[in-house]
């Protein structure tokens, strides 16, 4: 198991003010947390700061806890059936922080106090005061603590502090030059060390997804449980006659024009076959730290809307929607992209998802003619076509710049509108609802009200395709083109 954590930028901000002193003088802080559990990582989101009180703590240059004061703090944690946090500053440091022998000492002793109060393990942090670098490691027992890969601050501008020792900067390559030389080593190096995922493997996912490959990360998954038609072969670049003919799945396309797309050392593409919708699906997706929506249906979209809210994890969402006239000739074309971070409007709050559409997708209506007719509603719009489809994913991977990168210094913007007829880009004046039930419920990992449910729909479809037979011709041809990627392969 991997261990992680992540916080909202707010949370982040009233942490670091507090152990960041102007006499430059360490501090020391309590707060509390809750668990996001995925397949292979754990993650502790941050939820509340719980300030000392008079005299309890004392700042003499290494500034140390009062028993009073982690008690408190942990009888607080528990009464909201939360974990409890011990945070400490390193002013004049920088980086990753390792542990000292009295910083050792005294989180080991307050493990026991935290465990036997909160029923949970101790999570210790430290602030590197030089560039605001935060480090994390999990008491799970006296002995020794479990480090975090990664501590993540999630807002407007995506900030990851990286244990260097677990999760390696991978080396620059020679086809990489141009792309480092856009944005440096450093937010390279961290770029690429990002695990992110992509949702839907169609025309937007394909290309977002190898172009990800190409920038240089490392980790890249692509979940979708459908197979490539021939209707899909003017807009899936790279997906072929054969891939069609055989009926392969959409991830494994991906998987294969990712890898000859790549330009890291080391490539791993995650194949899953699964339905967001389920919670076999959701239980993968919180392994990622950004997640691309390129899926088009109102219940895969509410469920990638609620975690970039409950697990703090951003979302990069975006579509395309044609209008024809009659006569079959192009009214209009509007495409549109925007992030889902606390501090962000939702796509509820946008207007992108009507909530009431959700039932309606899950029992097979928004598909069903009559039920449309019945209902006085408009077929969904099925147009699209490559010429447009990769501006989608175009405006979807400068999002994901504007969240890594901060260009200009700044984060991702408001929720963008391109409209093709009037040749105009629009900016979301949308602010998030008070009562939404998406943003409020921030941060609150593996408590979040399911909306994925089981289903044997998808299960169905990947169990057919897996049992189906090609012709002797087809099964040849595939071998030849596996022998031939192969040998590809080997020339990098």
């Amino acid at each position: 198991m991997r261990y992680s954590v992540a916080m909202t930028g707010e949370v982040e901000a009233a942490m670091r003010d507090h152990l960041i002193r102007e006499d430059g003088q360490e501090d020391v802080l309590a707060a509390t947390y809750v668990l996001s559990t995925g397949v292979e990582r754990t993650t502790a989101l941050m939820k509340s700061v719980i300030f000392p009180g008079e005299g309890e703590r004392h700042v003499h240059g290494n500034a140390s806890f009062t028993s009073g004061y982690v008690l408190r703090a942990s009888n607080e944690a528990r009464a909201a059936g939360h974990g409890l946090v011990l945070l400490h500053s390193h002013p004049a440091s920088r980086g990753w922080q390792l542990l000292s022998d009295m910083d050792w000492e005294t989180e080991s002793e307050y493990e026991r106090v935290a465990r036997g109060i909160t029923k949970m393990p101790l999570l210790g942090m430290t602030l590197g005061g030089r560039d605001t670098s935060w480090s994390a490691r999990f008491w799970f027992d006296r002995s020794a603590p479990t480090w975090a890969e990664s501590v993540r601050s999630v807002f407007p501008k995506l900030a990851v502090s990286w244990n260097d020792e677990i999760r390696r900067i991978p080396g620059i390559t020679r086809s990489q030059q141009r792309t480092v030389s856009s944005w440096g080593e450093r937010t390279q190096g961290s770029i690429a060390r990002l695990r992110v995922l992509v949702v839907g493997g169609g025309s937007v996912g394909l290309d977002v997804a190898q172009r990800l490959a190409a920038t240089g990360l490392a980790t890249v998954g692509v979940m979708d449980y459908d197979a490539v038609e021939t209707v899909n072969l003017d807009r899936m670049i790279g997906a072929t006659r054969l891939d069609a003919a055989l009926g392969r799945s959409k991830v494994d396309v991906a998987a294969r024009l990712m890898k000859s797309a790549a330009t890291a050392e080391s490539f791993e593409v995650h194949h899953h076959e699964v339905s967001i919708t389920d919670p076999v699906g959701v239980s993968a997706a919180l392994d990622y730290d950004v997640i691309f929506s390129c899926v088009d249906r109102p219940w895969p979209r509410a469920v990638l809307n609620a975690l970039a809210y409950t697990d703090l994890i951003p979302v990069i969402d975006g579509g395309i929607a044609l209008d024809t006239f009659p006569d079959g000739r192009m009214r209009n074309g509007i495409w549109r992209a925007h992030t889902l971070v606390p501090g962000r409007p939702c796509m509820a709050c946008l207007g992108q998802l009507v909530i009431g559409d959700i039932p309606l997708d899950k029992q097979g209506l928004l598909d069903d003619p009559e039920y449309i007719a019945g209902a006085h509603r408009e077929a969904p719009s099925r147009q699209n076509v490559a010429a447009l489809s990769a501006s989608v994913s175009a405006a979807l991977l400068a999002q994901f710049v504007s969240l890594a990168a901060h260009p200009g210094g700044r984060g991702v913007p408001a929720p963008l509108r391109h409209v093709l007829s009037t040749h105009t880009l629009e900016h979301s004046p949308a602010t998030s609802g008070p009562y939404c039930p998406y943003e409020n419920a921030t941060a609150v990992g593996d408590t979040r009200t399911p909306i994925a449910e089981y289903r044997e729909d998808w299960r169905a479809i990947v169990r057919e395709r897996a049992l189906k037979k090609n012709s002797l011709r087809l099964r040849a041809l595939a071998a030849a083109e596996d022998i031939l990627q192969r040998a590809i392969s080997r020339l990098r």
